[in-house]
């Protein structure tokens, strides 16, 4: 702890819900000599609402190397500065965490104030074991590290979670549908603790056949359950490597209809396919 110095707080905020906000958040927040957050706009509503009158700062995903050294200056010489994501906990899936990580290496205290977080919401009302599990966040969008993302789920022996954006949470449920097997337990939780709220049960397949025909809006958290010890399938299956599909596929027809199998093997899509092809 470096002498003197203020404190770094990384106070959770509601996903939805005002009611949610806790007493010590917003004691927290008002005491405060700056609060950093990732849209001054969006933090403002909340501030008004809680007759909050603390100087805000940006601090989001593009921020500068200066930004960030002149949140730590100000917290070395003795101000606290309090950090709010848009909504939930700091340091899931925002730039809170890289703010803490290098408070910390300063030798500067982090103090967290606990409260609202989607994954733990969703966890609570998907009806699935939380005993043990883990949280990916939001899947690469394509290329190997998605086939990857995909493999680590299908062979889980854990409850999973992530988010994904409402336009493209069919497609996720039909590649998850294809690569873990289309009865895997699943819920999709949707507007969480807002007016809309809606948290869908069901099997991959079902769920996937649902939100295709009923594109999602709002904030979206999956929660997929645990593999089933011995299942068949691609979901028991290791992801396969680029090089031992191309190769299998190497001589198997035209460049296009060898692209498209890649495609389909790989979770990639058929431009990046043929540009593997075509190196």
């Amino acid at each position: 702890m470096v002498n003197g110095a203020g404190k770094l707080y990384m106070v959770s905020t509601p996903i939805g819900h005002l009611g949610d906000f806790s007493f010590r958040g917003v004691e927290t927040l008002k005491a405060a000599t700056v609060i950093a957050c990732e849209d001054t706009r969006h933090t403002r509503r909340l501030l008004t609402h809680y007759g909050i009158s603390a100087p805000l700062v940006s601090f989001h995903a593009h921020s500068s190397e200066q930004t960030i050294e002149r949140l730590l200056g100000r917290i070395e010489s003795g101000e606290d500065v309090a950090y709010v994501t848009d909504a939930g906990t700091p340091g899931i899936s925002d730039p809170g965490g890289i703010l803490a990580e290098r408070a910390l290496a300063r030798g500067l205290t982090v103090v967290p104030i606990p409260g609202p977080a989607a994954v733990m919401a969703a966890l609570a009302a998907a009806g699935f074991s939380a005993d043990r599990f883990v949280f990916l966040g939001f899947l690469p969008r394509r290329g190997t590290a998605r086939a990857e993302w995909l493999g680590r789920v299908a062979e889980s022996d854990m409850t999973t979670v992530c988010y994904e954006a409402p336009g493209r949470a069919a497609a996720l449920l039909t590649e998850l549908a294809e690569r873990c097997g289309s009865d895997r337990p699943a819920a999709l939780a949707r507007e969480l603790t807002k007016l809309h709220e809606e948290i869908r049960r069901g099997t991959l397949g079902e769920l996937a056949t649902y939100y295709h025909e009923h594109p999602p809006r709002g904030e979206v958290t999956l929660v997929i359950g645990a593999a089933r010890p011995g299942a068949g399938g691609r979901s028991g299956a290791a992801v396969e490597s680029l090089e031992d599909v191309m190769a299998e596929l190497k001589d198997s027809g035209s460049p296009a209809a060898v692209a498209k199998e890649l495609s389909k093997r790989l979770g990639i899509s058929r431009q990046d396919a043929y540009r593997l092809l075509t190196r």
